[in-house]
């Protein structure tokens, strides 16, 4: 016994001492968020727009009479070549507020960087002291379809007979999503419809693990997917957030789980690293939110919000929260400017000590989406507004709590949260849309809020209420 024990202690010992050498040959690393002064030598003109912006992109600019302007060109090449001379390592940029994120082990390098004179202003966003876990390799063997036996093969055959069934009458079969759509009158327009189809949505959010290999999404349009967070890193390997997200909006297998916009087509961007909270995280999601705009997105869905940073420094402040102070909430008040609806979730910050909308949930012109229960009555997570500035918050709600999802398994399951009363929303935006194709962004939002049960007298509880997009 004496020697089992032995050497039981020498292989911890061995284990602790490889884990060590792995530890002391990481080398922590640094992000910065660098502000420019300008945008000369771009190499850009807003003249010639087709060189920076999709056809798709520019068209929606159009069609809502939005002129290209100074905000939608590139960071100037000659300041970013200044900055990577330096010696750091160029990540991403925000052309909407001029900066660039990157990436040092040298700390001291950031004095170089604040020298030049094309800088305003260096703020470092992260820091890195230990690995980032990698993604799951094994993903796929959790996922129900992915074998061969009897009973994957059973699974797969009803899956198929349940997408090629028949409508009965008009009508879609929800099957456990039928509340949350038949809570905005949606059914009304999937059956004239318009069920997305035209119709391009982002999801701007932490993972969409499986998304790639799970069955009920085997029709769904992706027309494309990026790493906003991790350099290199695999959108489908971690996070089942995101994943449940879409299945809100694009699911599509009748009898079982119907989202809102199942014929819609999808950019899948995740700016969310969950292994940390830091300020970095509001430049991942400048980014992806221009990058949305770029490949021509109509309406975008971020189930995301901050308030607390693992750096206490970095901590929204109430005062903060008036749609311009922090980056991220900058930068979503500028979406609808670019033609586009910005749907967010309020949080769920309302039986906790914060108990207020996270940002970007206080950026103006976009519909910023608390959570009710199943009979529409407010849930005690959803969080409140108004914005500091006194814009009335959340925008409009939605069922937020017991809602139908389908999980990284590929299950179809249930959750709660904003996260998915927000993209319950989206979908049925997109199919308004697509309903009244002239509209701009902003009379869309102005109509939804308009049609909400509360419109009469809006709070920071429910806002303008309940939409009924049959009206």
């Amino acid at each position: 016994m004496k020697r089992i024990i032995t050497a039981a202690l020498c292989m911890l010992i061995a284990l602790g001492a490889s884990a060590t050498q792995r530890d002391q040959a990481f080398t922590p690393f640094y992000k910065y968020r660098v502000y420019l002064k300008d945008k000369k030598d771009c190499g850009f003109s807003v003249k010639h727009p087709e060189e920076f912006l999709s056809q798709r992109s520019i068209e929606r600019r159009k069609h809502q009479g939005i002129k290209i302007n100074e905000s939608d060109l590139p960071l100037s090449r000659k300041y970013l070549n200044e900055v990577e001379n330096c010696g750091v390592e160029l990540l991403h940029c925000s052309k909407w507020n001029n900066t660039v994120l990157v990436q040092t082990t040298d700390t001291m390098l950031m004095e170089k960087v604040k020298a030049l004179s094309c800088v305003k202003e260096v703020r470092k966003v992260a820091t890195y002291t230990s690995p980032i876990p990698g993604p799951d390799k094994n993903r796929q063997s959790r996922v129900r379809g992915m074998g061969a036996d009897p009973a994957t093969m059973s699974f797969l055959q009803g899956l198929q007979q349940d997408l090629n069934e028949h409508e009965m009458g008009n009508s879609y079969r929800y099957g456990k999503a039928y509340n949350q759509i038949n809570m905005l009158n949606g059914i009304a327009l999937h059956d004239q419809g318009y069920r997305g189809k035209g119709m391009v949505i982002a999801i701007i959010d932490g993972g969409f693990t499986n998304a790639d290999v799970i069955p009920y999404f085997k029709d769904v349009d992706i027309l494309g997917f990026k790493d906003f967070a991790l350099k290199g890193g695999d959108v489908f390997g971690e996070d089942d957030h995101g994943t449940m997200v879409l299945s809100c909006i694009a699911s599509n297998c009748r009898g079982k789980i119907v989202g809102t916009a199942p014929e819609a087509s999808f950019w899948l961007l995740r700016s969310e690293d969950g292994h940390s909270e830091q300020m970095v995280e509001e430049d991942n999601w400048c980014a992806a939110i221009e990058y949305a705009d770029s490949v021509g997105a109509d309406v975008v869905n971020t189930s995301l919000g901050y308030t607390k940073y693992d750096n206490e420094g970095d901590n929204v402040r109430y005062w903060e929260q008036d749609g311009v102070t922090r980056l991220i909430s900058r930068s979503a008040s500028m979406v609808a400017s670019k033609g586009m609806i910005l749907c967010q979730s309020a949080g769920n910050e309302g039986d906790e000590t914060w108990k207020r909308i996270g940002c970007p949930a206080d950026a103006r012109d976009i519909l910023t989406v608390g959570a009710l229960t199943s009979e529409g009555v407010n849930t005690n997570f959803s969080s409140l507004g108004n914005s500091a500035d006194g814009r009335i918050k959340p925008d409009v709600c939605a069922q937020g709590q017991s809602c139908a999802v389908i999980d990284d398994y590929g299950d179809v399951t249930s959750a709660s949260g904003t996260s998915f009363s927000s993209p319950i929303l989206c979908g049925m935006v997109a199919c308004y849309w697509q309903a009244h194709p002239k509209l701009t962004a902003l009379q869309v939002m102005d109509n939804i809020r308009k049609s909400g049960n509360n419109a009469e007298h809006p709070d920071n509880v429910f806002g303008y209420g309940i939409p009924d997009f049959s009206k």
